[in-house]
């Protein structure tokens, strides 16, 4: 009988610890980003030290111990906590005879697989060629050969992201390439920026999910699509459970029950520690939180580690230039922390995202705050005046509207921006 089933590269796992608080959280997400590029984790090992070893990243006793126990497990990569440098990583595969790959390079690949659209697929491109940039070199270490082919079965390391092996590469190829992906990149941002802008000058209010990868964010977006545009349920976007299921920013219309629209949209998820190029390549998607009116924090409330993800996602969002808009925290998976929901306290909520009630009442919340300012009012537009009507249904929340021999009476609630562009045709109720 022929198994066809393909064997997972075994991995090894080891860190340094300078007296870093969150160690163990962050080698444990390094497990958890070795399992989303389909490794098998069979070690792990960790050094606690007053600094990183220039040479070796890890002492050299320690890597020693590392080669041995790797051979006994019938490991063949070596993942590391931090990103290295390139004389770290070559020093290191000399002496373990292993394929050394950092956490930079392993969040990196895992990007390369995710990639669906032509944005997302170009901006991984253009943060892998500039992490290989500085990297390349002529080596006699036959296992630089290898790099980008980890050839074994469900290791997933072909270097797709570059499109070359590291031995067909050199630096003026490199700069071509990058030149390349970022004027093309350039034209797809100008083709969004188009679509922004639509979006802006609609002023239907934006709403922003951001959040740690895989805490159900995009879950939240369609269960609020299910529960108030069920029409819309061909639109719903993919959740899988894992790290980094999607990278494309998904935006969506959201009609609430009571007349409120908004705009949401989903967006790429964080993680600790998440490389610099791949912040500065994913700008552009994330652009959608920096033009948000409200931010939705979605919290994983099952996860021990909860704590150190909302303080990833608020470092991230200060490195991309997001501040100063408000934001409501929500506290997801409710029903695997075994706590009463749905719950709401100030700007946040306890919910779960598969549980109509909670979507009902995240959604109450996002009323709340985003429509905070926006006034009722009763105006009586001349039958003339069409455009003004029109103008109203697409810029505001049309809440009823009546054709009578004195004009149209419609009832609306208007941004604070519009309410004076109406004056004209209040009519006052009392």
């Amino acid at each position: 009988m022929i198994e066809n089933i393909p064997h997972k590269t075994k991995a090894y796992l080891a860190g340094v610890n300078l007296s870093d608080a969150n160690f163990e959280y962050y080698m444990a997400e390094l497990a958890n980003l070795a399992a989303a590029a389909n490794l098998e984790i069979v070690g792990q090992a960790r050094q606690n030290a007053d600094h990183i070893v220039s040479a070796t990243y890890l002492g050299l006793g320690k890597v020693n111990e590392i080669k041995e126990l790797a051979r006994g497990l019938k490991a063949k990569v070596l993942i590391l906590n931090d990103e290295l440098s390139p004389v770290q990583i070559r020093n290191l595969e000399k002496l373990t005879k292993l394929r050394v790959i950092d956490r930079t390079e392993l969040i990196l690949e895992i990007f390369s697989n995710r990639a669906r659209t032509k944005q997302s697929k170009l901006q991984v491109q253009l943060a892998r060629l500039q992490y290989e940039l500085p990297r390349l070199h002529p080596s006699e270490n036959t296992l630089d050969q290898q790099r980008g082919n980890g050839g074994t079965a469900g290791g997933g390391f072909a270097n797709r992201g570059a499109g070359e092996s590291r031995l067909e590469l050199n630096r003026r190829t490199i700069g071509k390439q990058i030149a390349s992906i970022k004027s093309e990149l350039k034209t797809i941002v100008s083709q969004e920026e188009i679509k922004a802008k639509r979006r802006h000058d609609s002023h239907i209010p934006k709403v922003a999910l951001v959040g740690y990868t895989n805490a159900g964010k995009s879950t939240t977006m369609n269960g609020l699509l299910a529960a108030f545009s069920p029409e819309n349920r061909s639109k719903q976007v993919l959740v899988k459970d894992m790290l980094f299921a999607t990278l494309d920013t998904s935006v969506r219309r959201i009609d609430l029950d009571s007349n409120f629209s908004f705009i949401l949209s989903d967006t790429v998820g964080f993680v600790s520690k998440l490389p610099h190029s791949l912040i500065e390549s994913f700008k552009a998607t994330l652009q959608e939180a920096k033009d948000a009116d409200l931010l939705i924090n979605v919290v994983d409330a099952a996860d021990p580690n909860m704590i150190q993800m909302i303080r990833t996602t608020q470092t991230v969002l200060s490195e991309i230039g997001v501040k100063d808009i408000p934001m409501i925290t929500a506290y997801n998976k409710a029903d695997k922390a075994h706590r009463n929901y749905p719950q709401i306290e100030g700007d946040s909520i306890l919910y779960s995202a598969t549980d109509s009630t909670s979507l009902k009442t995240l959604a109450k919340l996002i009323t709340k705050r985003v429509f905070a300012n926006y006034q009722k009012v009763n105006l009586l537009l001349p039958l003339s005046e069409g455009k003004a009507l029109a103008y109203l249904h697409t810029h505001a929340q049309v809440m009823a509207e009546k054709y009578q021999p004195d004009g149209v009476h419609v009832t609306v609630r208007l941004a604070p921006e519009k309410q004076a562009k109406f004056q004209r045709y209040l009519v006052n109720m009392n």
